[in-house]
């Protein structure tokens, strides 16, 4: 197998999220609230446990009337924003406009950071002539995020699960993707953190790839073993 084309997921892959905590706190700054550190901590561990934050930890528990939802949310934007600002309003904050403060802060280049070898490795893979996407899902624009932090001109092209209301693992949206970059699936790695979801790919045609949703300061080099094309890995 050759691999002509890399796709790669966005969250848990290329970049990462803020923490919770900074996450809350940014919101609660731009508010001008300021809360004792014993308040903000438990706000935070509740946030946490509801799964509010996109992007950020899965929840503890979804609630029956929001499972259905929770299950479709990144199958557009609407429904993406109603299943993160639920999920968040299960959590008794200041104040009620916090909610769409806080799903509206995840969607900056501020709320988020790149792996240390994200650039470095999509440059070297351009480099080579090897076509390059993002694959996500989610329910808003990535590319005011990937070209703040450099990566958005190493990327072919961006297949997004809200555009075209597919959600991984249906390998109809990695069969998309790989018509974006201008490759047979078959001669495409996908490279992602959802073992789940990611796995869609293999039934495209795709080999896979998997890498660890860690801190950025725990994987300064998770992606590099994609420079030598690594095999097929389920």
């Amino acid at each position: 197998m050759t691999i002509k084309g890399v796709l790669f997921d966005f969250s848990g892959t290329l970049c990462r999220i803020e923490p919770v905590g900074d996450w809350l706190s940014a919101v609660l700054g731009e508010a001008g609230i300021d809360l004792p550190d014993a308040e903000l901590a438990d706000l935070t561990a509740q946030l946490t446990h509801a799964g509010a934050q996109p992007g950020g930890p899965e929840p503890q528990q979804v609630p029956p009337h929001l499972k259905e939802l929770w299950q479709t949310r990144d199958a557009s934007a609407e429904q993406h924003r109603a299943a993160f600002t639920a999920m968040s309003r299960q959590v008794a904050l200041p104040d009620p406009a916090l909610h769409d403060a806080l799903y509206n802060r995840h969607m900056t280049a501020a709320a988020w950071r790149p792996y240390p070898d994200a650039v470095e490795v999509l440059a070297e893979l351009k480099s080579r002539g090897i076509a390059t996407g993002l694959i996500s899902n989610i329910g808003w624009d990535t590319a005011p995020v990937v070209d703040a932090h450099g990566l958005g001109r190493h990327l072919d092209a961006a297949t997004l699960s809200y555009q075209h209301e597919i959600q991984k693992p249906d390998p109809r949206l990695f069969l998309i993707a790989c018509e974006a970059i201008g490759q047979d699936p078959r001669d495409v790695l996908m490279v992602g953190d959802d073992r789940r979801a990611d796995s869609g790919a293999l039934d495209a045609g795709c080999a896979v790839h998997f890498v660890d949703h860690l801190p950025v300061t725990e994987r300064p080099d998770g992606l590099r073993p994609v420079l030598g094309l690594v095999g097929a890995t389920a």
